[in-house]
């Protein structure tokens, strides 16, 4: 604004210029009579009457460009002045938009059931919260599980920024015979859609940071999701952040990046924010199940990503529930949840943004010397390094030497973008990455 101010008053002094050396032109063709003039027998009246003639038709053709300059710069300051105005407007409108992206209302939406553990969740969430008003919590509760009701009205009634909201629909789900034992996965999804239709639709949020019951938080948590939180607008690639690393084992995170991010075409899930938009896509076709899953295929997600950690901001405290503690017990109980506060808010996150990310990403995995998964294991370094592999049952061999989970959903290998995996092993960055072009995931894999 400054600058602009600056120019129309140099355009102004510029205008007085140019006005006053025409003012003295004008004056100085009047005064350029001839001194020699006299009434000789050589100088007529008819010569003299001529000289005036002439004189007056430059003085009117110098008053015309006058006008005309005149005429022109009015017309510039005019349209300077519409510029200037839009300027305005459109920096206040921009400085508006920040400001509704920086300082956003960020519901949590806490999924309870019948855990009385909840309150553990609920504890950690309330001593990280840096802000109230910016942070309500909003206690979703299906099950009609009496005691772990009265351990969510524990809060609400000392806080009025936490509110306990109850599932109506409690009816058993019929199934056939053989989805019986899958009923916990279908009232999960049935529970989700109207939990997340509350917060979004009924209470009308712009946004929601989804967790469930038996999730612990990192101190920078809140800060996490505040930082990251842009993106969504920024970014129309992306449709989620989450704060998971399902590849979040200490033994292949560097520990030493706690502010480091990724993109993700896998749904992490545990603990993540989605915006009142992109519900609005999903919720017509929401499954009767299996949600999670459902969210990992880009069909569904029109193919977008989501934004990870390298180190995980949740912890899965929740060994009981509809997977019998088996998947707890063989990946949960490992990871590792981030101690360190890192000011996600104070950082340049705009190398996450696909325009910048995607050809830095490629073009660096595919600059590193390959290796193979056993010598990574075997050999010590600090130079990144890439593991090739060629199709399903090769990167599941290279997955499982790394100690990576080596599992797909709809062809996607966890944690994958672009059909590359990254870790951290023995002090050094490794990518999995495909020896072939990649265009798409193939959904046969796994």
């Amino acid at each position: 604004m400054f600058k602009m101010r600056f120019n129309l008053r140099r355009l102004i002094i510029i205008t007085i210029a140019l006005v006053a050396i025409l003012y003295l032109v004008l004056h100085s063709s009047l005064l350029d009579t001839p001194s020699s003039v006299s009434l000789s027998p050589r100088h007529s009246v008819v010569d003299i009457e001529n000289r005036i003639n002439k004189l007056q038709l430059q003085m009117k053709q110098q008053l015309t460009d006058s006008n005309n300059l005149l005429d022109k710069v009015k017309l510039h300051l005019k349209k300077s002045n519409h510029i200037s105005k839009e300027a305005a407007k459109d920096t206040i409108q921009n400085e508006l938009d920040i400001e509704s992206v920086s300082n956003p209302i960020l519901p949590v939406l806490v999924i309870a059931c019948d855990r009385i553990t909840v309150k553990r969740c609920l504890d950690n969430l309330v001593k990280f919260r840096p802000s109230k008003e910016i942070f309500p919590i909003i206690i979703s509760q299906d099950c009609g599980h009496n005691a772990t009701l009265q351990v969510l009205k524990s809060f609400t009634e000392n806080d009025p920024t936490i509110n306990v909201v109850l599932q109506p629909d409690l009816s058993e789900i019929r199934l056939p015979r053989a989805k019986v034992k899958f009923r916990g996965y279908y009232k999960i999804a049935r529970h989700y859609r109207f939990a997340l239709n509350h917060v979004l639709n009924t209470l009308g949020h712009e946004a929601v940071i989804i967790v469930e019951d038996d999730l612990d938080i990192s101190p920078d948590f809140f800060e996490y999701f505040l930082g990251t939180y842009p993106l969504l607008h920024k970014d129309p690639s992306i449709w989620c952040i989450s704060a998971w690393n399902d590849n979040g084992k200490k033994e292949v995170i560097d520990l030493s990046r706690p502010e480091l991010l990724h993109r993700t075409d896998f749904f992490p899930g545990l603990g993540w924010v989605l915006r009142r938009e992109t519900w609005l896509e999903l919720e017509p076709n929401w499954p009767e199940a299996f949600f999670d899953d459902w969210l990992r295929d880009p069909e569904n997600t029109q193919g977008r990503a989501c934004i990870r950690p390298e180190i995980s901001r949740t912890y899965s405290f929740g060994k009981i529930g509809v997977s019998k503690g088996l998947f707890f017990d063989m990946h949960l109980r490992y990871m590792h949840l981030n101690a360190d506060f890192v000011e996600f808010t104070k950082l340049n996150l705009t190398y996450l943004v696909k325009d910048v990310y995607d050809e830095a990403f490629t073009s660096t995995v595919y600059s590193l010397p390959e290796m193979s998964a056993d010598e990574v294991i075997s050999s010590a370094g600090d130079t990144a390094v890439r593991v090739p592999y060629s199709n399903a049952k090769t990167y599941q061999k290279a997955a499982k030497k790394l100690g990576l989970m080596d599992d797909f959903r709809s062809g996607i290998p966890r944690t994958a973008y672009r059909g590359i995996v990254t870790c951290y092993v023995r002090g050094r960055r490794v990518y999995l990455a495909p020896d072939f072009p990649w265009t798409k995931y193939d959904p046969t894999w796994g």
